[in-house]
């Protein structure tokens, strides 16, 4: 049976052309190479130290001639394949269409301040920083700084804008504390002012009630009058002694000379003068609001029971008649006619100094 396996010395010879970009492989008589492909008739294992098992499928290989058979054939019909297709044509879409197919860089957010203004040529792409912090103006001019640069002046911005809004929320801070130091200082001096003006105010009002007090008894003094103008005082209301039957004294004691005369303290009514026992000669004088003065110990009385007087008209005479130690007036208040009550501070009340 005939072989068609070639010769040793029919292996692929390439020529002098590169075996990549060559179009044609030559054989042992000059002619062209045919497609060869090994069958399992054409390939025989080889005898000897070269023999090999059969693998799967039938099919006995040499490791060398097998390999070396196998690139001449591949390669002849890469080659062959190559120069019989036609060149394959690569077209490029319009890159107006695309471009008129894409939105508007100024209508995606953030997008249209870093690409710049659509006025600008597309030809024409300059990088810049997002801040202008650590780029100088050369840079800016000749489009020198790179993504690096701008990543870095976008770091800077950020940094100066939360440097910023802290400022800024330290400043509305310091203002709101001094706003409100300034209202609680407001406060106070108003409270201040409040509190002095108050105190003005209660002075004033207590000078005025003072003024008024004094002009009331200024008024109530012209009409009301001491009992003798001449004395000198002894025993005081309330004073306790064996000498008096009550065990304490019960009014008020003018020590004068004996026919030392005795006015009519106030306008009003006598309604009693006579002999009272331990009082001596007493004359009794009501006023119009039903307050009786008794005057006491008189050596002799100048009215009698019924009888109108005015203030200062002289009713009667310093004596010492009744339970006496020494000529003096014997004085006693009773308003309404009852218990008696402390001359002194009457007599003052009425606006007299005493």
């Amino acid at each position: 049976m005939a072989s068609n396996r070639p010769a040793p010395e029919a292996l692929f010879v390439p020529n002098d052309e590169d075996p990549v970009t060559g179009p044609t492989a030559y054989g042992p008589a000059g002619g062209p190479w045919e497609e060869w492909n090994p069958t399992e008739e054409s390939i025989r294992p080889v005898r000897g130290r070269h023999r090999v098992a059969k693998q799967r499928g039938g099919l006995a290989r040499s490791s060398t001639v097998l390999g070396v058979g196998v690139i001449a054939a591949v390669g002849a019909g890469g080659i062959a394949t190559a120069k019989e297709k036609p060149p394959v044509s690569i077209s490029l879409p319009d890159l107006s269409a695309v471009k008129a197919s894409l939105p508007d860089a100024d209508s995606l957010p953030g997008v249209g301040s870093l690409l710049g203004s659509d006025k600008e040529s597309d030809t024409q792409v300059t990088a810049s920083p997002l801040t202008g912090a650590g780029v100088t103006v050369a840079d800016t001019e000749q489009g020198t700084t790179d993504a690096g640069e701008a990543l870095r002046a976008r770091i800077i911005q950020q940094a100066e804008h939360q440097q910023d809004q802290a400022d800024q929320s330290a400043a509305r801070a310091a203002e709101r504390a001094a706003a409100e130091q300034a209202v609680a200082e407001a406060a106070k001096v108003q409270e201040a002012a409040e509190k002095k003006l108050a105190e003005a105010e209660r002075k004033k009002a207590e000078e005025k009630r003072k003024k008024e007090e004094a002009e009331r008894l200024a008024k109530l003094a012209a009409s009301f009058s001491l009992p003798t103008t001449s004395y000198t005082l002894t025993s005081t209301y309330g004073q306790a002694g064996a000498m008096w039957s009550s065990g304490y004294h019960t009014g008020l004691d003018f020590a004068a000379p004996t026919g030392t005369p005795l006015k009519a303290i106030h306008s009003g009514t006598i309604k009693e003068a006579g002999w009272a026992g331990s009082y001596g000669y007493r004359t009794i004088l009501e006023l119009e609001d039903g307050t009786e003065l008794w005057y006491s110990h008189q050596s002799s009385m100048s009215v009698s029971a019924g009888q109108k007087v005015t203030t200062g008209d002289v009713i009667g005479r310093v004596g010492a008649t009744g339970n006496v130690t020494g000529p003096h007036l014997h004085l006693e208040i009773h308003p309404g006619g009852g218990d008696g009550v402390d001359p002194l501070s009457w007599l003052r009340g009425k606006g007299l100094k005493i």
